[in-house]
């Protein structure tokens, strides 16, 4: 055979991979699971690290949340979003205050000695927290308004668990009925002292100062156990969670019942002109409805001052 007329054959040799693998394909996927892991142990280490009330508020919101009523809200820098804004805050309820209580002071190894010093009952307006004596555990020292380390104690849990509420804060103090031995003060001098001294502890441990609306103290004049004036319980602070009022002022109020009332009015009647000389009953039937709608109008206008300046009073 010539030359010429060889031919040229080209073997393409394709190298295959050993051991079942597959390329780097594997690799990928397996990117994408650490990933998804780290992300998955970060949320639920940013979760440990949220109050007990925000993880209801989040939670109420993802549970109500729609993309189509939520379409319009806008992400871009200068507005931002707020979780707070979309839904209503958490209601105040001595269940979740007493629950998340129980857990700060477990958390501070306090809890066993000091549930049967820490009452939480709801009130007219909120919630109380009570912190009250008992025969041989004191919340401060004899006749002075120096807390003692369970005071301390109790009230730092305490401050931990409504810091994260927006409430107002009142602060009450009491004591027994036994007289004071002393020159200098009395019981009023030593409630007042010692509700001062609970709202400094609350705020050294992070309640913020703007949210206390009062700090009084009532000596023996509230006794918790009436029946027995001199019981050890009847020496207590008193911290209640004040509810916000909804809905308009008082005053807002009673002018809306007010206008609601003139609506209600009948409204006048024209009144015909009877001739001279002839008597018309319509006509004098008419003109006592007229005094009569007067006379009403005058009334409800004085009791609507009345009750105006009243509210005004009560809110000032």
């Amino acid at each position: 055979m010539s030359e010429a007329v060889r031919k040229v054959i080209v073997k393409k040799v394709k190298k295959k991979h050993g051991g079942g693998h597959h390329g780097g394909s594997w690799k990928v996927a397996y990117a994408d699971f650490v990933t998804a892991m780290m992300a998955f142990f970060l949320l639920l280490w940013l979760l440990s690290m949220v109050s007990t009330d925000k993880r209801i508020v989040m939670a109420e919101y993802f549970k109500n949340f729609s993309l189509f009523k939520e379409s319009g809200t806008n992400f871009l820098p200068g507005s931002a979003f707020v979780i707070a804004d979309h839904i209503k805050k958490a209601e105040l309820k001595p269940e979740n205050i007493s629950a998340a209580l129980k857990k700060a002071l477990k958390k501070k190894g306090g809890g066993e000695g000091a549930s049967d010093q820490v009452l939480i009952d709801a009130i007219d307006g909120g919630v109380r927290i009570q912190i009250v004596d008992k025969e041989g555990s004191p919340m401060f020292q004899l006749g002075s308004a120096e807390p003692t380390e369970k005071a301390r104690e109790i009230l730092a849990s305490v401050a931990e668990v409504i810091r994260d509420h927006d409430a107002k804060i009142a602060i009450e103090g009491h004591t027994d009925a036994a007289p004071f031995r002393g020159d200098q003060i009395t019981n009023w001098e030593l409630s007042t002292n010692r509700a001062s001294a609970a709202r400094r502890m609350l705020e050294t441990n992070g309640l913020d100062p703007s949210r206390v609306a009062r700090v009084v103290g009532y000596a023996d004049t509230d006794l918790l156990i009436k029946d027995q004036p001199k019981d050890p319980q009847n020496r207590r602070i008193s911290i209640i969670l004040l509810q916000p009022k909804e809905g308009p002022p008082a005053a807002e109020g009673l002018k809306k019942d007010v206008r609601v009332s003139f609506q209600q009015q009948p409204q006048p009647q024209p009144v015909q002109q009877a001739q001279p000389g002839t008597s018309d009953p319509a006509a004098g039937a008419a003109a006592d409805r007229e005094n009569a709608m007067k006379q009403s109008f005058q009334e409800k206008k004085t009791e609507m001052k009345k009750k105006k300046r009243d509210a005004i009073g009560l809110w000032d």
